[in-house]
């Protein structure tokens, strides 16, 4: 697969996503909503950012399973119950993703929701990937 960042210079510079990512590969990978549940289906961690590392922990256990890579990621979608927390976490978010999925950012959106499936997540991410 390859996947080509796209940031024209007339949009603002982006800061932890692209704003477009071109892939071309021969296999889509659709990864389903992602919470911070652990193998016993429970939601673990206290925080944002804890809950935010363990929801991509599981997106990335769900694409490695697929045969993908964090590279392969072309679209991501976080969900989080509080937009104004989210941006505030934010330099601990980008850490936690970096050390995660590294450098490359997927096109990303960050929407806000007034819950979501489990009452105890704060926080949730889909996304597709391309593989070759």
């Amino acid at each position: 697969m390859s996947t080509d960042r796209v940031n024209p210079p007339r949009l603002s510079p982006p800061a932890g996503f692209a704003h477009a990512v071109v892939a071309s590969g021969s296999r889509l990978v659709f990864l389903a909503g992602q919470t911070a549940l652990d193998a016993d289906g429970t939601v673990v961690g206290a925080t944002l950012p804890e809950q935010f590392e363990r929801a991509l922990a599981n997106l990335l256990a769900a694409l490695a399973a697929a045969g993908g890579t964090p590279a392969d990621l072309a679209r991501v979608t976080v969900y989080a119950t509080d937009v104004a927390a989210y941006r505030a976490h934010a330099r601990e978010l980008g850490r936690r993703w970096r050390k995660l999925a590294g450098r490359d950012y997927p096109a990303m959106a960050v929407v806000q929701v007034v819950r979501l499936w489990d009452e105890e997540a704060l926080v949730e991410l889909d996304g597709f990937a391309v593989l070759p």
